[in-house]
């Protein structure tokens, strides 16, 4: 295994190298403007990269997880559209019907889909039945641009990233399941390299950035990933399925909330405030999570340590009420308290930060005029 993750990586590293040095002769750059302020034409090379070495790994391994085929072509069709709207910027409309197109073929074609919620609303088990399409469109282009949002500093996405795929790793492995515990090591090998050239760890001159074609891949897998481990298979035939499956031979739905915390508490209360200010869903700003730490006064690394460190916690409490059974209802409300208490921090926010700001001046002053004793 050690071998597979060490050559995953040295082949994102190498696809990385390579691509940064193509990406200005065919022009997939991402240079700054208003709303982007890094400096310079950065390579949109990292999602690439990364997303060739993991299909590199699925081709050329001996994984026999269910419906792999169907995952590496997904794989490459969002690939393939994301590096061409990095390039030529595709209309919000055409990435979502390409999306939910793909989404409706993988949902007919496999098990793999939203079916039920559990027991969460501590109300019985339940069944999402003819919802079960829609609701695993929806699910699943939420989950894509949840991840597509988050990319706005440096390392941020990859780093969401690796602490989701570790916490599913580790319950893929809970639940007696290394093929799927395997994918999950290799995609966070996979995004090792990419995180150090983000970070600018080998130089600035060699820093990329993922792209679309990136988030769109990693949103995408982790919400396979969140379907295969969190919902029963449609192809049960014991008339006694639903009962067997309420006994939990897989993650609990309402568990993997919390392992996507972050990406999905930002998509939403975002997506929110622009509905209620009038404007659309889709239109970008600067008022993401990344963005409101910054705007306190927090630097680029510090306000990365901040959300992942919250983002771990999250995950890790996830993780820890699944082993330890913490009922369903207890889970699921105590995640609508914490969306709530962002959601109410986040409308509040103008005055929040200019009152830390104000402290921040105060007690800068009273250092500088502090008698000398």
């Amino acid at each position: 295994m050690a071998l597979e993750l060490f050559s995953v990586s040295a082949a994102a590293l190498f696809f990385l190298f390579v691509f940064t040095k193509m990406a200005n002769q065919v022009g997939l750059v991402d240079a700054p403007n208003q709303r982007k302020r890094h400096t310079g034409q950065i390579p949109l090379v990292g999602g690439l990269a990364v997303t060739l070495a993991i299909l590199g790994y699925i081709v050329l391994s001996s994984n026999e997880m269910p419906y792999v085929s169907v995952l590496t072509c997904s794989m490459f069709i969002l690939l393939v559209m994301g590096v061409i709207d990095d390039k030529y910027d595709l209309s919000c409309k055409l990435r979502l019907t390409v999306q939910a197109g793909l989404t409706t073929f993988v949902a007919l074609a496999t098990d793999i889909k939203l079916i039920s919620f559990g027991n969460a609303f501590g109300l019985g088990y339940t069944e999402l039945e003819w919802l079960a399409l829609p609701m695993t469109v929806i699910a699943v282009i939420g989950a894509i641009n949840a991840f597509n949002m988050v990319d706005g500093i440096d390392g941020l996405l990859g780093c969401l990233a690796c602490i989701t795929f570790a916490s599913l790793g580790a319950l893929f492995t809970f639940y007696n399941d290394p093929q799927h515990a395997l994918f999950c090591t290799v995609i966070i090998a996979a995004l090792l390299p990419y995180i150090a050239m983000n970070l600018g760890w080998l130089g600035h001159t060699r820093k990329v950035f993922m792209g679309d074609a990136g988030s769109m891949v990693i949103g995408f897998v982790v919400i396979w990933l969140l379907f295969t481990i969190s919902q029963p298979s449609l192809s049960a035939n014991d008339p006694m399925f639903w009962y067997q499956w309420t006994a939990y031979e897989t993650v609990r739905p309402v568990t993997v909330l919390w392992l996507i915390a972050v990406p999905l508490m930002d998509m939403v209360a975002i997506m929110a405030r622009r509905i209620k200010r009038g404007v659309s869903p889709m239109t970008p700003d600067r008022e993401h999570l990344h963005h409101i730490f910054q705007r306190i006064g927090f630097n680029r690394k510090q306000t990365l340590l901040i959300i992942c460190s919250i983002a771990a916690g999250y995950a890790l409490f996830g993780v820890y009420g699944e082993v330890k059974n913490i009922s369903e209802p207890t889970m699921f409300y105590l995640f609508l308290v914490c969306f709530s208490l962002y959601y109410v921090l986040l409308s509040k926010i103008w005055r929040i930060t200019a009152y830390i700001r104000l402290l921040r001046k105060e007690q800068r002053g009273k250092k500088t005029f502090e008698p000398i004793q």
